[in-house]
C-alpha cells in the first residue's frame, strides 16, 4: 500500500490507540460510585458536561496503550502520567461525541462493517482473518469496532462543523503553485522575512500555549505601535535567528512555512502581518522586508510540478523500534551513496506496496501524499537522497529522481493545489474549533493533579 493519501485506510488501525505527548500528573484519586447499600460500583475519573468517564473506562484505554507501546518496542511511560494524558484525550473525545449527538450525527452497523472490511481489505486480509489479528494483538473485537465507529462519528462531526466551511481564494491557488516547484524551480519570487517567534508545540499544555500567545499577541501590538521590529526580535524571538534580529533573509516560498507564503501573499514590503501565525512549533510574528523575482527566468505563468519519486519504507512496531528503524535507513542511505543500489535496498527492505517496483511511486502531484513526505520531497535536488523523514506510515528514506511540469487543463491543476490548500487550512481549523468546544465545555477533574486537555 502506498502513501498517498487516498490509501491512508492503513494508519487508520493504528490511530484508534494513539497517544500523544504526555503531561505530568500527580497521584490518582477518584471519587467513587456508590449502588444502593453502599456496594462500590465503579469510581469517577471525570465529569463532562452530563456525562461522566468512570475509572474503569481509563484502566481499560491505559492497559491497550500499554499494551501497544510494548508491542512497538516504545518506551511505556509512569502510569501516572500515561493515565493523565489516556484521560484528557477521553474528556476531548467524550465532548466531541456530545456535540455530535447534539448535531443528530450517528453511524450504523453497515458504515461500521464496511469500514471494517476496507481496513482489513487495506492490510491485505479478509474480515474473519484482520480480527483474529486483532484479537491477538489483546484488543477486544467489540472494542476495536466501538472506537471504530467512535472514529467515524468524529470524522464526520469534523466534516460538518469545519471541513465544509474551508474556502480556499484564487489567490492562495496562485501563491501554492508557485511555492510547489522544487529547489530547482526559478519562476518565483523570493521572500525576505524578518520574525519574532514565541515557542508553543502543540502537544504543549493548555496553561503554556495561552501564556505564550499571550506574550505574541502583546509583541504584536507592541510591533503595530511603532517599535522597531528587529529590537523586539532579539529581545524577546526564541528562534536561533534572534541575534541577528530575526532576519531570515531572502528564502523561495518552498523553504518557508506555508503560513508565511500565504501572509506575503496579502502583504506589502516594509508591512507586518496583522494577525500572529500558530505554527506546529509556536507563534509568529512576521514582517515582509522585501521580494525579489527568484533566480532563472520568469514563467507567463506558472504550472504545478509533478515530482517522480521513490522511497524505503521502515514500519515502527511489529518488533522494530523508532530508533532502529532510523539506524537501518541511515545504514542504507550510507551503502546508497558508496554506490548502492536503491532500487534493490527498496525491495528487499521496504515495507510499502511500491517495493516490488523498487521503491517507485511514480510521478506525484503536490498535495497527493501526506505532509511530512511532501516538504521533505520538496527540498531534495534531483537524484538526492534524504535523511529519514518521519510519518505517520512509519520512517522513509526518499529520493527524487526527476521533475516536470504537471500534465492536464490549468483548471485540473488550479483543482489539485486548492485540495492541498484546503486540507492544510482546515487541520488548522480544526485545532481551532477543538479549543474553542473544550472551554465551552464543563468538565471537572476528579483525579487530583490534572490539567486540561491538550489540542492537536
Amino acid at each position: 500500500m502506498g502513501i498517498m493519501k487516498k490509501l491512508r485506510l492503513a494508519a487508520y488501525a493504528a490511530s484508534l490507540f494513539a497517544v500523544a505527548g504526555l503531561l505530568p500528573a500527580a497521584p490518582a484519586q477518584a471519587q467513587q460510585l456508590s449502588a444502593p447499600g453502599g456496594q462500590t460500583v465503579d469510581t469517577i475519573a471525570a465529569i463532562v458536561n452530563d456525562g461522566v468517564i468512570t475509572q474503569r473506562e481509563l484502566d481499560e484505554r491505559a492497559a491497550l496503550i500499554t499494551r501497544r507501546l510494548t508491542q512497538q518496542n516504545a518506551p511505556v511511560p509512569p502510569t501516572d502520567q500515561l493515565r493523565a494524558q489516556v484521560l484528557n484525550q477521553m474528556v476531548l473525545e467524550r465532548i466531541q461525541l456530545q456535540k455530535a449527538k447534539e448535531d443528530g450525527i450517528s453511524i450504523d452497523d453497515a458504515s461500521v462493517n464496511r469500514t471494517l472490511e476496507r481496513l482489513a481489505q487495506a492490510n491485505g486480509m479478509d474480515l474473519a482473518t484482520y480480527r483474529a489479528r486483532i484479537e491477538a494483538a489483546g484488543v477486544p473485537w467489540s472494542t476495536f469496532t466501538r472506537d471504530a465507529r467512535t472514529e467515524l462519528t468524529l470524522s464526520k462531526l469534523r466534516e460538518k462543523e469545519v471541513d465544509s466551511k474551508i474556502s480556499v481564494s484564487d489567490a492562495e491557488v496562485a501563491n501554492y503553485i508557485a511555492s510547489q516547484r522544487g529547489p530547482n524551480a526559478g519562476q518565483q519570487s523570493d521572500l525576505h522575512f524578518e520574525h519574532i517567534f514565541i515557542k508553543a508545540p502543540l502537544n504543549a499544555s493548555e496553561t503554556d500555549i495561552e501564556a505564550a500567545q499571550k506574550k505574541a499577541d502583546a509583541l504584536l501590538k507592541e510591533a503595530q505601535s511603532g517599535s522597531k521590529f528587529s529590537s523586539l526580535a532579539k529581545s524577546n524571538s526564541q528562534a536561533p535567528d534572534a541575534s541577528k534580529g530575526g532576519d531570515m533573509g531572502f528564502l523561495a516560498p518552498s523553504k518557508l512555512p506555508q503560513e508565511f507564503v500565504t501572509a506575503a501573499s496579502t502583504l506589502r514590503p516594509g508591512e507586518i502581518n496583522p494577525s500572529v501565525i500558530r505554527t506546529n512549533d509556536g507563534f509568529e510574528i512576521v514582517r515582509l522586508v522585501e521580494r525579489r523575482q527568484g533566480q532563472g527566468t520568469s514563467a507567463s505563468a506558472p504550472q504545478l510540478v509533478q515530482t517522480h519519486v521513490r522511497h524505503i519504507l521502515l514500519r515502527v512496531g511489529d518488533g522494530m523500534s523508532e530508533p532502529e528503524a532510523r539506524q537501518k535507513l541511515l545504514e542504507i542511505r550510507r551503502e546508497v551513496a558508496a554506490g548502492g543500489d536503491f532500487a534493490k535496498f527498496a525491495r528487499t527492505y521496504s515495507q510499502d506496496g511500491s517495493a516490488s517496483q523498487g521503491g517507485d511511486l511514480g510521478w506525484i502531484s503536490p498535495g497527493e501524499t501526506v505532509p511530512e513526505f511532501e516538504r521533505a520531497m520538496n527540498t531534495l535536488q534531483d537524484g538526492q537522497i534524504s535523511e529519514p523523514v518521519r510519518t505517520e506510515y512509519g520512517y522513509h528514506l526518499i529520493q527524487v529522481l526527476g521533475r516536470r511540469e504537471a500534465e492536464g487543463s490549468v483548471a485540473q491543476q488550479m483543482d489539485l493545489a486548492r485540495q492541498a490548500i484546503g486540507q492544510r487550512k482546515a487541520e488548522q481549523a480544526y485545532a481551532d474549533w477543538l479549543r474553542q468546544l473544550r472551554d465551552s465545555a464543563y468538565v471537572d477533574y476528579k483525579i487530583s493533579g490534572m490539567t486540561p486537555p491538550q489540542q492537536h
